[in-house]
């Protein structure tokens, strides 16, 4: 069964197109006065210019051809033309009903499902994940889940950051601090020997120490500039020694990787990095030099990307620098290649920040002009900063850039104190009360970011987005094990669930915001924007909240319990399922 806002926008296509006019004309809309509809459709007036006719007109021709519908309980004009329709409670019932059943909850799958790939997460080896990595992850990881619900095979990728420039720099910084290594360099001659004990000493915060150091050395100094990018000119050759320090960084790395990641309920199908399209890159210059494609430039070689038309010049793509050296785009056109060889994906979704637009226009355009991808097959879907309250980029206190795995211990901290001035958890056992502070901090910080538009730039106030009031993840979970223990409750006193009857107002909204799920995931998945599943699922909130003030439950007669009892269990399915999506566990109690 579809939902209301579709099944009723069949309808009145159908009218309008009895009218002669455009069916498309008739799209039905949530209505902007729910006091007086619950749905509209202003196509009438637009009709009117179509057909001669006055908007009214139209409008009231419309309406007769709907009078006769059960699934309306009345249809009115308004203005000049515009078509108020209100749902009849036993219409309003069978959606219940039916959303209540269903596995889905009320959701929809696509018609024509699409492999996809979705690279998000972003993080570089040999370097700690900061701020600026959380949104990539949020974000690509809901839009992972969404397209995966709806009916795609969908892969996610991590797509590490581990075979450009900054390797180099790291190969030689380690060098200079450490004699003893910069010598058994020279000594290693197996790119797959185990890895000796001395490079094994080299740990994360070492790397996180030297890296800043060396790329500030790096733009002052060309000497060691042009160090750093032979050195990388020689990891890409896999010179032994190079490459199995490079492993000990890449394995230092992912341990702090992996602990990051899966503290925020995000996880990868694909653990790639850019070593992994290296093995392609050999040949891929050679095929892209017998296209015609390859140009010399200052002992460079470039693609052109510039198209006619273009309102401003592209920067050409740097393929081989004049080391020698296989640079960041070329990696990425490589891995463009992998995947369609392994994968053969419809679509390519890169959730990277916004000011990389311009470096994965040229990354498409080459790709598109080597024949490894149709037009429209790779989208970048950019994202804001997340800023401090001072409205700036999020900082420390001595600011420096905040690490995520100190970002999110001080959340958790914050939701500790939240639960504790709350009255939560109490009783509980310590290590139910850690888990169910962790779910909280991780609904603060996802929602926080996700209720916004991918594309804009927000504030973060850990004491706002922490609150269990107000518009945050928290209120949220708050609102799902309020459910939990209502039906629990329900259970101990031998209460069932029963056929829904809809009757009073509150009902009828919860009712309507149950139905509005599918077009609320329908508009994430298009617009790959998960704020309005986050929307949703506050609504959805907002909606139980104001229904279980306003219909007694537990102290109704028998067969109206029955009825709201399972408008709370399909509210709490619903909700859970939104949240699971937006990559938000819920906990069983607080």
């Amino acid at each position: 069964m579809s939902d209301l806002r579709t099944a009723l926008g069949e309808a009145v296509e159908a009218a309008f197109a009895a009218l002669g006019a455009p069916p498309e004309l008739g799209r039905v809309t949530p209505s902007d006065r729910p006091d007086l509809a619950d749905f509209q459709s202003n196509g009438a007036l637009a009709a009117a210019k179509r057909l001669g006719k006055n908007p009214r007109e139209i409008a009231t021709a419309v309406a007769e051809k709907l009078s006769g519908d059960p699934r309306l309980l009345s249809v009115e004009i308004a203005g000049p033309g515009f078509i108020n329709l209100k749902v009849a409670d036993a219409a309003l019932s069978d959606r219940a009903n039916a959303i209540a059943v269903e596995a889905r909850a009320g959701a929809g799958l696509v018609q024509q499902p699409r492999k996809v790939i979705v690279d998000y997460g972003g993080p570089n080896v040999a370097k700690p994940m900061h701020v600026g990595h959380l949104r990539a992850s949020i974000i690509g990881e809901a839009i992972k889940r969404i397209y995966r619900f709806r009916g795609d095979t969908v892969i996610g990728d991590a797509h590490f950051g581990d075979w450009g420039y900054q390797m180099g720099l790291l190969i030689g910084a380690v060098m200079d601090e450490n004699p003893d290594i910069a010598a058994q360099i020279e000594t290693v001659t197996d790119k797959d020997a185990a890895i000796p004990a001395a490079f094994q000493k080299i740990t994360l915060a070492d790397l996180d120490r030297l890296y800043p150091q060396a790329a500030a050395k790096g733009k002052e100094d060309p000497a060691y500039r042009d160090r750093a990018r032979k050195l990388t000119a020689d990891l890409q050759a896999h010179k032994p020694g190079c490459y199995v320090l490079w492993r000990q960084f890449r394995a230092v790395t992912q341990v702090a990787l992996e602990r990051d990641f899966h503290a925020l309920g995000v996880d990868f199908d694909w653990w790639k990095g850019e070593s992994d399209a290296d093995p392609l890159i050999e040949d891929m210059v050679a095929e892209l030099d017998s296209l015609g494609l390859l140009v010399e430039d200052q002992g460079a070689r470039i693609v052109r990307v510039s198209r006619d038309g273009d309102k401003r010049d592209l920067p050409p793509l740097l393929v081989v620098s004049s080391e020698g050296s296989a640079m960041y785009g070329t990696t990425d056109l490589a891995t463009i290649l992998d995947r369609k060889r392994e994968f053969g994906p419809d679509l390519v979704i890169y959730c990277v920040d916004q000011r990389q637009a311009d470096h994965f226009e040229i990354v498409f355009r080459a790709a598109y002009l080597a024949g490894y991808a149709e037009e429209g097959q790779l989208e970048h879907i950019g994202f804001g900063t997340m800023n401090g309250t001072d409205g700036k980029p999020f900082k420390t206190r001595e600011g420096g850039v905040l690490k995520l795995n100190d970002l999110i211990e001080m959340t958790r901290t914050k939701a500790r104190e939240r639960l504790q001035e709350a009255g939560l958890g109490e009783n509980l056992p310590a290590d139910e009360f850690e888990d169910i502070a962790g779910k909280v901090a991780v609904a603060a910080l996802k929602f926080a970011d996700l209720q916004n538009f991918r594309g804009t730039s927000y504030v973060f106030d850990l004491d706002r987005f922490t609150s269990f009031e107000g518009k945050t993840g928290p209120y949220l979970l708050y609102q799902a094990v309020r459910v939990k223990s209502l039906l629990r409750r329900a259970g101990a006193e031998g209460a069932a669930t029963g056929p829904v009857t809809v009757a009073e107002p509150a009902e009828r909204d919860l009712v309507l915001t149950l139905d509005a799920f599918d077009a609320a995931l329908t508009e994430a998945y298009d617009k790959k924007a998960p704020n309005a599943l986050a929307e949703h699922a506050y609504r959805l909130s907002q909606a139980f909240s104001k229904f279980y003030a306003a219909c007694p439950i537990m102290l109704s007669e028998p067969a109206v319990k029955a009825s709201r009892l399972t408008l709370a269990t399909a509210t709490l399915r619903q909700l859970e399922l939104a949240l699971d999506l937006l990559g938000i566990a819920t906990p069983e109690r607080m």
